[in-house]
């Protein structure tokens, strides 16, 4: 058997589901120098170095995290460590949601990307301060923070790896400054032809002049708008003022239209996340296309950096709190657990996040010569007990659990820390 015949591992068994491809069955994976070389009913064993047998376990494209918070130290507490977050966890692609900005976009290639063993991509800030702790300090989020024509120029010359724009909208900017910067953010994902990804519900405390005359129920209808097909509404089922439930539990009818003309939503799992509000969202037709983890280091469970601040006097109340812990694979169980089925929740990790992210032709999928991105999870049956931050909780009868993930053909097992263990109800 010549050295091109010779695969460097195969994946045993495992059912296979790309999206991208049509694949849903028993499958053998071959991957030969860092790239699928087959996929196959039966690959012989003789024909590989290695053979992994993942008999009973899912086997997926590299999974997407369209939502994380990797900028570790520049962004103090809220910046955890990619490879964490990514590989370790079972995740081959992370996208750093608005860490990065057109002045410090140049540390996060080098000190981010470059090492992490994990595909780290960006959806750059629209602010120049970039993803700082800015529920501490909202002063530098005004429109005089903004600057559209070098943000536009960053986004341009780094083509590779930011692949969008991060903006807010909330009421606590509202009541601060009005629409402006939002009009501005738009402006940058036009000119960079770029999706915008806007986070809604309340992130900022209100001025002590109040929220004077702003209503966070407005806030949907009135930035929707501005966007354009392939923008990406984030948070869809956020706990706080300002999401896609208005107070009276209704759902925003705008949202409807604005998926009908081709804008997108990412579910932002988060400290934000409420499965009663979710059921809401889900009820009225609202299927998110794409689905983030959104962990960092207030709503994970890590030491904050010597430096930053170690208490604040809105620890206890500021929205990004949470003590539920979660990861991607969690946020799919849950997903499950509120009624989407498995083949529905499959691409908003693999193809559909490709899609948002412009990738298609990279990642996403496992079409033979593709780079070998494979993550494999445990399908746990049985009864076990999922929470959100509003306390609520549903019982799921499968969880997803990631087992190892595959990075250009290379293994990494799913041992970081910040996984969620299992809670049988």
């Amino acid at each position: 058997m010549s050295d091109d015949q010779v695969f460097d591992l195969i994946l045993r068994g495992g059912r296979v589901i790309c999206p991208a491809s049509g694949i849903d069955s028993v499958r053998d994976i071959g991957v030969r120098d860092g790239t699928i070389a087959a996929i196959e009913d039966r690959i012989i064993e003789r024909s590989a170095k290695q053979v992994i047998d993942v008999g009973g376990k899912l086997v997926l494209p590299g999974l997407i995290d369209t939502h994380a918070h990797v900028y570790q130290y520049v962004s103090g507490r809220f910046g955890l460590n990619a490879d964490m977050v990514g590989v370790h966890s079972g995740v081959t692609t992370v996208v750093d949601q608005g860490g990065p900005s057109c002045m410090t976009l140049p540390g996060f290639r080098h000190f981010v990307v470059d090492p992490a063993k994990t595909r780290v991509v960006a959806f750059l800030s629209a602010y120049v301060v970039g993803g700082l702790e800015g529920h501490y300090y909202p002063q530098l989020y005004s429109p005089e923070g903004v600057d559209v024509q070098a943000t536009v120029a960053a986004a341009r010359a780094n083509k590779d790896i930011v692949r969008g724009i991060k903006a807010h909208a909330e009421i606590g900017g509202f009541a601060r400054w009005g629409i402006r910067v939002i009009e501005m953010a738009a402006e940058i994902g036009r000119l960079s032809e770029l999706p915008v990804y806007v986070h809604f519900g309340q992130l900022w405390g209100l001025p002590e002049s109040g929220a004077n005359g702003e209503d966070a129920d407005t806030i949907v209808g009135r930035v929707i708008p501005l966007l354009k097909p392939g923008d990406v509404l984030a948070h869809p089922f956020t706990r706080h003022p300002g999401g896609f439930v208005n107070r009276e539990g209704e759902v925003h009818r705008v949202i409807k239209a604005a998926l009908d003309r081709g804008l997108k939503v990412d579910v932002g799992h988060g400290s934000h996340f409420s499965y009663r509000l979710a059921k809401k969202a889900l009820d009225a037709g609202i299927v998110p296309h794409t689905l983030g983890a959104d962990m960092h280091g207030y709503n994970t469970h890590v030491p904050p950096p010597p430096g930053t601040p170690g208490e604040h006097p809105d620890d206890e109340n500021h929205p990004f709190i949470g003590q539920a812990r979660f990861s991607l694979t969690q946020a799919m169980s849950s997903m499950m657990a509120l009624g989407l089925p498995l083949e529905k929740v499959a691409p908003m990790v693999t193809s559909n996040a490709a899609e948002m992210l412009g990738m298609s032709d990279e990642i996403g999928s496992l079409a033979i010569g593709r780079v070998a991105d494979v993550s494999v999870l445990h399908d746990d049956r049985g009864r076990f007990l999922l929470r959100d931050n509003e306390k609520n909780e549903v019982v799921a009868e499968r969880l997803l659990r990631p087992a190892f993930c595959l990075r250009a053909g290379r293994r990494f097992d799913a041992d970081a820390p910040i996984l969620p263990a299992a809670v049988a109800a």
